[in-house]
C-alpha cells in the first residue's frame, strides 16, 4: 500500500500521487478537458463566463468535501496515518 505511514517505503508517496493524477487526467480530459488546479481554472472561467463560471464552484467545494471526509475517517480510526 502506498502511503505516508511508518510502514511505507521511502520515496513511494510521490508515485502514488503521480499515478492518481495521471488517472484523473486520462479520464477527465475526455469529459471536460480537465484542470485539477482551481487557480488554473479560476482565471479562464472568470474571463469566459457562462457555463465555465457556473461550474467553477466544484473546484472549491469538492476538495473541501474530501478533506472533511478524510478527517472523519481518521477521527473514527477507519483511516490510519502514521
Amino acid at each position: 500500500m502506498l502511503g505516508t505511514g511508518s510502514d511505507a517505503g521511502p520515496g513511494f508517496v510521490g508515485l502514488g500521487i503521480g499515478i492518481a493524477l495521471a488517472v484523473i487526467h486520462i479520464v477527465g480530459i475526455q469529459v471536460t478537458g480537465v484542470a485539477v488546479n482551481p487557480a488554473r481554472s479560476f482565471g479562464p472561467a472568470v474571463l469566459v463566463g457562462g457555463q465555465a463560471l457556473a461550474q467553477l464552484w466544484l473546484f472549491f467545494v469538492a476538495p473541501a468535501i474530501g478533506a472533511v471526509l478524510c478527517a472523519l475517517l481518521y477521527r473514527f480510526k477507519i483511516l490510519k496515518v502514521g
